[in-house]
């Protein structure tokens, strides 16, 4: 059993020493061991990397301060709600509200002494951040951009309840940080679905809703792509063993698309996912946490013997899957029309930071239309907003309220900008090496230069970028990705579909942005004149040989398709 292993079991159902940790006046930090379990509570400790060395010429200790993380399954919010989490933010955070690939938000800069406040106005809002982190269930992501809202809504529902299922029965949130009553039999709370030291690693599940793969589905450990059938959820697809994370150099770590095992109707979700998730809890490796993702424990094992054991777990066989077409893995931005004469805005917030900057006063501009709208808001996978269920009346007020903020840059990015992605990286992010979020303008318009010249500025190609190679922004979905190597560095990946449904490949490594450009630009030129109608860059590279469609034991990723 690894050392983090032994301290779940030790910590008292997730208790550990946090209450004297918090009332240590000292120190900023957590005791060592606390950080770990306060992951299970949606908290990270962090230290602001800028000052590092600043603070340690004048010999203070790091700049500790928390990340907080929401749980709120399908990203739904209500105005009300948001209005909250607004104050929260500017109250307690760093002023700026972030909008997570897992439809989560997090409030960056909270300092260990008002920890326990902004938790406790977090409740105030009817929102928990209860197993956003940690070895358990993380939030549970659905489509945000259904094209059949009524279908959507009960998809939503069932992401809910699942979210619901899987929550730890451990009473050590409520006890620590809402100042709950301490039960007589607090410290030996049973856990039925996890057992007494919780996962072997963290659990991802996700829903999508052809035809648009917003979620990556294939990313994550389990997923349920809705069948739809004229106009009705007849079941799911069900898929298992995806995953982002992976380390430099270490072929026994690699991102790995979910492989298809078959079709359950909506009445046999929760027992199925029930099932897989214990068989993770049970036959999960606890010795090597780098090996310790579902995607591992299904290579290790067999998919077959997985899916048989899975099956015995349920009750039930599944039944064969259903065909599934994806036409991309992207956000309808602008107006989309709803029910009952109801409009839904998808807004463009790159990288998912809201903040208030010259000429882009987003947080106000967002607090403004919260104030008026009396709908919902939703978050999106690709760290977008929709602003939904406006009626007709409030169109024209809400479009002011957009353009008067600089939220409309949906309108004004180029193709490329409005879908990029970024993981935060540096300067907050322990496992950073290189810059991601607020590299991302810098390099995507450097990028856009190189487009311009070859007649692509409309071209949508896919570009995400990750700190590190633990994959926060799937980038491993991107057909152009960067991922962090060192400070200012990164390896280039290409040939990722622009659906979800196809792993980029390894190019070359250790590249500074000349030279990301000047590898990208013959391949650019070679696609402007090359390309068939419709066919993504991804899709070139391998057509046209670049890339390998399948790669051997020998290269630093190793690739999975869905079966």
């Amino acid at each position: 059993m690894s050392a983090i292993e032994q301290l779940k079991r030790d910590s008292q159902r997730l208790r550990g020493s946090l209450r004297e940790s918090l009332a240590d006046p000292v120190t900023g930090a957590l005791a060592e061991p606390d950080t770990v379990l306060l992951k299970f509570h949606g908290s990270y400790q962090q230290d602001d990397r800028d000052l590092r060395d600043e603070r340690r010429r004048s010999k203070l200790e790091p700049a500790y301060q928390f990340m907080i993380r929401t749980r709120t399954p399908g990203g739904v919010v209500s105005a009300g709600q948001w209005l909250k989490l607004d104050a929260i933010a500017r109250t307690f955070g760093n002023g700026t509200l972030r909008l997570t690939t897992r439809q989560a938000f997090q409030f960056h800069g909270v300092i260990k002494r008002e920890l326990k406040t902004t938790l406790q106005a977090l409740n105030a809002a009817l929102i928990d951040s209860v197993a956003a982190c940690g070895d358990v269930n993380r939030n549970v992501l659905v489509a945000a951009n259904p094209l059949l809202p009524a279908v959507h809504a009960k998809v939503q529902q069932q992401a809910v309840a699942l979210s619901e299922q899987f929550l730890p029965r451990s009473r050590a949130y409520y006890e620590i940080w809402l100042d709950a009553e301490k039960l007589a039999d607090s410290g030996s709370e049973d856990e039925p679905l996890y057992g007494p030291a919780y996962l072997p690693r963290k659990f991802k599940i996700a829903f999508a809703v052809p035809p648009i793969n917003d979620v990556d589905v294939f990313a994550h450990d389990l997923g349920f792509t809705a069948i739809i059938e004229g106009g009705t959820l007849r079941g799911y697809n069900v898929s298992v063993g995806g995953g982002m994370g992976a380390s430099h150099g270490d072929p026994e770590t690699y991102p790995r698309l979910a492989d298809v095992i078959g079709f359950v109707e909506p009445a046999q979700v929760q027992a199925l996912a029930e099932a897989v998730l214990t068989c993770q809890r049970d036959w999960g490796n606890r010795v090597l946490r780098k090996r310790a993702r579902l995607k591992y424990t299904i290579d290790d094992r067999g998919l077959d013997v997985f899916a048989a054991e899975v099956q015995r777990r349920a009750g039930f066989a599944l039944a064969p899957a259903r065909p599934v077409v994806f036409a991309h893995s992207g956000d309808r931005f602008g107006w989309v029309e709803g029910e009952h004469g109801a409009g839904n805005l998808t807004l463009r917030l790159r990288a998912g930071r809201i903040a208030d900057q010259p000429g882009a006063m987003h947080l106000s501009g967002l607090r403004a239309i919260a104030v008026l709208h009396p709908g919902s808001f939703r978050l999106t996978p690709n760290q977008n907003l929709i602003v939904a269920q406006v009626p007709a009346a409030l169109r024209a007020r809400i479009d002011a309220l957009v353009a008067e903020h600089g939220l409309d840059r949906y309108r004004r990015d180029s193709a490329l900008a409005v879908r990029a992605m970024a993981c935060v990286a540096l300067p907050t992010c322990s496992l950073a090496m290189a810059e991601a979020e607020r590299y991302l303008p810098e390099f995507s318009a450097a990028l856009e230069q190189v487009l311009a010249r070859h007649g692509l500025l409309d071209a949508p190609i896919l570009l995400r970028i990750s700190g590190c190679p633990n994959g926060c922004s799937r980038p491993y979905l991107g057909e152009i990705a960067l991922i962090g190597k060192g400070p200012g560095r990164y390896n280039l990946h290409l040939a990722a579909d622009a659906r979800g449904q196809r792993l980029n490949r390894l190019y070359r490594e250790n590249l500074d942005q000349a030279g990301i450009l000047a590898a990208l630009d013959p391949l650019l030129a070679r696609y402007a004149g090359e390309r068939e109608s419709g066919e993504g860059f991804g899709d070139f590279l391998l057509r046209a040989g670049v890339m390998q469609s399948s790669q051997t034991a020998a290269d630093i990723e190793a690739t999975h398709e869905p079966t």
